[in-house]
């Protein structure tokens, strides 16, 4: 049965209990003395609502609450605080935001010095000749110079000096990038490499090594690249991959998130993740996309269809066409302004793109491609428009993606709701990005394409909101405050960057909790308070709907329910 026929056929069993019994379910749990926020937009606040297990049997006034207060109803006083829906990570990475908390986290580092001194000191911790990995570091952010550069970037010397006897591979924040030192260089049989001598082009098609002027590596991999470094990492061990599974899990539930669409996993994590719901402990309602990379694992979910469950869903598959704006990777209609004659990556072929979509509109698969610059992202619709011709019958409830929609031609905005195509974009990509991104693009591109928000959603078209953790913290009101103020995070521009394309609080909670629902075509099970939906809320200890925008910034979650559980009290 699929999500969404699972959801009706619960409220039409409710509300015909409701009618054979003459009086309502006694509650397991009511919730009174805040404003709930429900994202119903025929009752937009509610003062009262009452669960039985894991779904909502009543939303509105104290009055209508109490015939549902039993002997057993555990009753539940907000203290003035703020109930919404579940918030959705509509776009992350699980295992990389649990796994951020294992290995080196690099996200606060303001130098490249700084991260130089961090590996120093895992070295000094870790047995000779294992590996040292991390991710976080991007140089756009670094308040010093690192000494020589090229392209942008440092020299590895320094970082090889402060780890000779261990490999070092140090990610992006982006992911699109990584950087290695001259021991994982060594292993990788790259540093006796001359210009003459590169890997063979079909090892680096979509990626480069930097290289200097003597045509020594840098330490610097760039998208597809990455791959001759990062295959000879370990494979972490089973009991590892619980421990950041445990990780993330706790880290979401402290932050409030009750959903989160895992973008982009491969055999190794479905069975994982399998795994922790026989063992009642996947707490969260994961929605994973499938890594499209990897053709034979592709055709054996083309082969078998979709799996839909409450829980875990399997039924879309993610594609990588470009690369990261930071890392110069996303791949542009014009040459970048701070690189002349570098268009970026395509970093996966556009046919291949067409093909899976044909292939996945036949099957009943939802395609979510990441797409940065503005050439992918109209590749991208050009391949999702050739193959919704083929297959017309399809056109109206496909809810094909594009992932970050984060630079667009001014042209293929309104092609997103023509096409019925979703924009999963991430607020807080502006705060961080902006300062700099203007660098890349130029004022011009900035202004007319870049975070289009409002222009997304005048079209017609929802936005699904995220962070693409760990590319950024996991704190969602980091993100509603991005998405409302288009400020950094330490308030700057005073009216915000591109003010027009703000979006409104009630825009920026609905992209959080119903349009995100709605892109993993789970509307109708959750994402809103109203009666026969799960039982999935968050609470906070402010009102994010009224309070000084900067307040946004210090308010803390106080609970998180999820399936009516409460998983999570401050």
């Amino acid at each position: 049965m699929t999500t969404k026929l699972h959801a009706l056929f619960t409220l039409a069993s409710a509300l015909l209990l409701l009618s054979c019994s003459g009086s309502p379910e006694t509650a397991t749990r009511v919730f009174t003395g805040g404003i709930l926020y429900t994202v119903n937009e025929q009752q937009p606040t509610a003062e009262a609502l009452a669960i039985q297990g894991n779904r909502i049997v009543y939303v509105g006034d104290l009055d209508g609450i109490q015939p549902f207060i039993g002997p057993e109803t555990e009753q539940i006083d907000l203290q003035g605080n703020i109930l919404t829906p579940g918030w959705i990570e509509g776009h992350g990475h699980f295992m990389g935001l649990g796994y951020n908390e294992l290995n080196l986290d690099l996200s606060a580092t303001k130098s490249f010095q700084e991260i130089v001194a961090r590996v120093k000191e895992a070295a000094e911790r870790t047995p000779a000749g294992e590996w040292i990995t991390g991710r976080g570091w991007h140089q756009s952010k670094w308040t010093e110079s690192p000494g020589k550069e090229v392209a942008g970037f440092p020299l590895h010397q320094a970082l090889s000096e402060a780890s000779p006897d261990h490999p070092v591979f140090l990610y992006h924040a982006s992911g699109h990038a990584g950087f290695a030192n001259a021991r994982a260089m060594e292993l990788a049989g790259l540093m006796s490499l001359g210009k003459e001598q590169l890997p063979k082009s079909e090892q680096l098609e979509g990626g480069e090594i930097l290289r200097d002027e003597n045509g020594n590596p840098t330490g610097l991999f760039n998208e597809t690249a990455m791959g001759l470094i990062s295959r000879h990492i370990p494979a972490n061990s089973p009991e590892k991959d619980r421990q950041a599974f445990e990780l993330a899990l706790a880290a979401c539930h402290r932050h409030g998130i009750t959903g989160f669409h895992d973008a982009g996993i491969g055999s190794k994590t479905v069975d994982l993740y399998r795994q922790m719901k026989r063992d009642g402990k996947m707490k969260i309602r994961m929605y994973a996309m499938l890594a499209g990379s990897n053709q034979e694992f592709l055709n054996e979910w083309l082969e078998k269809g979709p799996e839909i469950d409450s829980l875990l869903t399997f039924r879309s598959i993610k594609l990588s066409c470009d690369g990261a704006l930071g890392s110069r990777g996303a791949w542009l209609l014009e040459a970048y302004t701070d690189r002349p004659g570098h268009f970026g990556h395509e970093t996966l072929p556009m046919e291949y793109v067409y093909e899976v979509s044909k292939k996945a509109l036949k099957k009943g698969f939802q395609v979510c491609s990441h797409a940065i610059g503005d050439r992918a992202n109209k590749e991208v619709l050009d391949r999702y428009q050739a193959a919704l011709k083929e297959f017309s019958d399809k056109r109206v409830d496909h809810r094909f993606r594009i992932e970050h929609a984060q630079h667009l031609h001014p042209d293929d905005i309104p092609r997103f709701a023509a096409l019925g195509v979703l924009p999963a974009m991430q607020a807080i990509h502006l705060s961080s990005d902006r300062p700099w991104a203007i660098d890349r693009l130029g004022e011009k591109r900035i202004k007319e394409g870049a975070y289009m928000w409002q222009a997304l959603l005048q079209s017609g078209v929802p936005i699904i909101n995220g962070t693409d953790v760990p590319v950024e913290p996991i704190h969602p009101l980091a993100n509603f405050y991005a998405s409302i103020t288009r400020k950094t995070l330490d308030g700057s521009p005073e009216e915000g960057y591109e003010a027009d394309q703000k979006m409104t609080r009630e825009q920026a909670l609905r992209s959080y909790t119903l349009d995100a629902a709605y892109g993993a075509f789970e509307e109708n099970m959750k994402g809103s308070l109203e009666v026969g939906k799960v039982a999935d809320f968050v609470v906070f200890d402010r009102n994010i709907m009224e309070i000084p925008e900067q307040e946004l910034l210090e308010t803390k979650v106080q609970m998180t329910v999820i399936d009516g559980e409460i998983v999570y009290e401050q």
